[in-house]
């Protein structure tokens, strides 16, 4: 497969903006490059391929450094492959409903054309609906979340996917590191039109310094690099990032609570009067169909406890995150008194 193809002509010819600090690796020196203060803490601009960081998350994924794109959260990753892949007003990508919604707002952003593709009544893809667009030379870019938001399940036949599809596959596994499944960075040096997207905002506890990240073969890593912002990464998010990856012990004992908190919320609201059904998830958090979901929603809000109220898009169901034993006892209590 010949991925420059599926590049914008506009991106391939771009000659990106150049630091003088992507020319020089050393991190002592005397900096009169970039009409910074010389005085002060914050200063200086931070490292602009975030090379600490990345050769961290290599060693932890057991990947390569050349593999790993960094961006401002998800949303970076997500727009950045609608620049490159998609011809604005031209070009189409896929995704599925229910799902993230950036996926539609960034394609709006960049007026690419998204088509909506519904998701069976397990929450899994529909194959015979997805066969007349597999060929659509149109369409450049298909979104698969999995674990899916806000369904909670792992989605199945990505391989199938990945194997029809000539176009790029792009894998979400935003809540990869609560799920028992494997993920499909292993495949990324296998299929050159695969880009998976994972982040520090969740099971890391990162939401804060916006670390979405982006895997896939070292030439479309090169193109995230050619077009994203110069210093896109701040110092302190950086450094934020890092004490984090280091501290493994810390991460799985929070994400084996949270696992934990899962199955007891799971069970709790299984048995609550208001409670029609709880979905099984692979994520941190539950969908559940509910007698009313806007008067659950708005009297669980008079409590100050707030939920996602996703009746609009899966019919009287909230999307409630596994919170702490303490939050979740008070969700519990609030919910028993909704009459």
């Amino acid at each position: 497969m010949n991925i420059e193809k599926l590049v914008r002509k506009n991106i391939l010819e771009l000659q990106p903006y150049s630091s003088a600090r992507n020319d020089y690796d050393g991190e002592n020196g005397v900096f009169l490059d970039a009409n910074e203060n010389p005085f002060g803490v914050l200063n200086r601009y931070p490292d602009p391929q975030q090379k600490n960081l990345k050769q961290k998350l290599a060693e932890l994924k057991s990947i390569s450094f050349e593999n790993i794109f960094i961006g401002n959260g998800s949303d970076e990753v997500i727009d950045l492959i609608y620049r490159i892949f998609c011809n604005p007003g031209i070009d189409k990508a896929i995704t599925f409903f229910p799902t993230y919604g950036m996926y539609q707002v960034s394609a709006g952003i960049n007026n690419i054309e998204l088509i909506n593709i519904p998701l069976n009544a397990s929450f899994q893809l529909d194959k015979l609906a997805l066969n007349d667009y597999l060929n659509d030379e149109l369409i450049k870019v298909i979104f698969v979340c999995s674990p899916n938001n806000p369904t909670g399940n792992t989605i199945k036949n990505i391989d199938w996917l990945l194997e029809n599809f000539k176009g790029i596959l792009v894998v979400d596994e935003a809540y990869i590191d609560f799920s028992s499944e494997e993920s499909f960075l292993n495949r990324i040096n296998l299929y050159p039109n695969l880009i998976v997207m994972q982040t520090l905002s969740k099971a890391w506890g990162l939401a804060a310094a916006r670390i979405g990240l982006g895997f896939s073969n070292p030439y479309i890593i090169s193109l995230f690099n050619k077009i994203k912002s110069p210093y896109n990464i701040s110092k302190l998010n950086q450094e934020e990032a890092l004490i984090s990856l280091n501290n493994i012990s810390e991460f799985e004992r929070n994400k084996n609570d949270i696992l934990i908190q899962r199955e007891v919320l799971f069970l709790q609201l299984k048995n609550n009067l208001n409670v029609i059904e709880v979905y099984p998830s692979d994520a941190n958090f539950l969908l559940v169909k509910v007698k009313d979901a806007d008067k659950v929603y708005n009297e669980l809000i008079k409590n100050n406890i707030i939920t996602r109220n996703r009746n609009k898009i899966v019919k009287d169901c909230i999307r409630i995150t596994v919170g702490s034993l303490v939050e979740n006892q008070k969700l519990i209590k609030a919910l028993q008194n909704i009459k």
